[in-house]
């Protein structure tokens, strides 16, 4: 766990004007003993915004080395914001783990700020279940908005494009990868989070964003990530600090540097992930072929989009959280107020399938904003 020092730019106050929670309000004067007025209280000291980031190994930092550890896009963001960090990412979490775990932690820490970034390893699993990972993936949310805090989302590229799998491969992981980001928009909408769109083609296709694994951001891949991050959270108003710098301080790891974690810790990620996920993929290939074979896909698109429909009407039936009287990000009274969002969400049926009628929506905050790539 790191805790920042305060921005060294930033003006007196400002880390307590940029948190979206105020502290207590000081005494005034009142009579006392030596007169009719007793000389003020010393005013406390400002608590710096806290920041608590979630997740799985790309908020862990992986792909973005320095010393002897991992820094990452969280780490970077939370530098240049000035506030106090603590990053309770793990390489490898589930949601469940996000939930079970991290979660508890992070509600204690008090957090002002809060990253939810976690999805893709479960897509990785057998018994992928979108229903289980909604509802956890909404518990997740609801505590830490329940604190106080507001919360960073971001959908994610699907593995089996960015691995440049064959397309039995690919399109199961597609579909799940799909069906995480749409319960993840969701969720941005109930809880209107501060969402970043990373599944964009040109975010995938630009490969000097990417590490050598092909899963995780290069150090320029991160700082990419907490740049367009810090961008959506100035929009919303708060004083922080300069963006991060795109400039790398790292070297760029050599070629041989990259065929030995290839050698060493890649071939340990291909090991753990045969146990678990290869008869999986096997599987899924397996029924990807026989459809092919009967004329397409379309039977398995729509058996996927029947479960995600579920997982979604899932959120639908637990009550909204109210939001709406949490500041954005800062208590500042010229931050405008954010508009209501619907709690009610549809997602894109597959290819050939009628859609249901949608139920209208007022726009998401950040459902305009920048895009990653662009």
């Amino acid at each position: 766990m790191t805790t920042l020092p305060a921005h060294p730019g930033a003006a007196p106050g400002t880390a307590q004007e940029a948190g979206p929670r105020e502290l207590p309000a000081q005494p005034s004067a009142r009579p006392g003993p030596a007169g009719p007025l007793a000389a003020p209280p010393a005013p406390a000291p400002a608590r710096p915004v806290r920041f608590a980031a979630l997740g799985d190994s790309l908020t862990a930092g992986i792909g973005d080395p320095v010393g002897a550890g991992w820094r990452g896009w969280a780490a970077l963001l939370g530098a240049a914001t000035g506030v106090e960090f603590r990053n309770f990412a793990v390489s490898g979490a589930l949601t469940r783990d996000v939930e079970e775990s991290q979660t508890p932690q992070a509600v204690a820490f008090g957090p002002d700020l809060a990253a939810v970034v976690v999805g893709v390893n479960d897509t990785l699993r057998q018994g992928f279940d979108i229903e289980d990972l909604a509802v956890r993936l909404d518990r997740v949310c609801a505590a830490l908005a329940d604190s106080g805090a507001v919360l960073l989302t971001a959908c994610l590229p699907d593995p089996g494009a960015m691995l440049g799998l064959p397309a039995p491969l690919a399109r199961p992981l597609a579909r799940r990868q799909r069906a995480v980001n749409a319960v993840v928009h969701a969720l941005a909408a109930r809880y209107e989070t501060v969402h970043l769109h990373m599944a964009d083609a040109s975010w995938v296709a630009d490969r000097s964003l990417w590490s050598v694994d092909r899963l995780h951001p290069a150090e320029r891949g991160h700082r990419m990530i907490a740049a367009r991050f810090h961008a959506l959270l100035a929009g919303r108003g708060p004083a922080f600090g300069p963006p991060p710098s795109l400039t790398g301080d790292q070297p760029p790891p050599t070629r041989a540097a990259a065929l030995l974690w290839l050698a060493t810790s890649g071939t340990g990620w291909v090991a753990r992930r045969c146990r678990d996920l290869l008869p999986e993929l096997l599987r899924l290939a397996g029924e990807e072929v026989a459809a092919a074979a009967c004329g397409g896909a379309r039977a398995l698109d729509q058996r996927a989009q029947r479960a995600l429909l579920a997982a979604l009407d899932g959120l639908t039936v637990s009550p909204r959280p109210d939001v709406s009287a949490r500041p954005a990000v800062s208590p500042r009274p010229d931050v405008p107020a954010r508009p209501a969002a619907s709690s009610r969400i549809t997602a894109p049926p597959p290819p050939g399938t009628p859609p249901r009628p949608a139920v209208p929506a007022a726009p998401a905050p950040g459902a305009s904003l920048a895009r990653m790539g662009e």
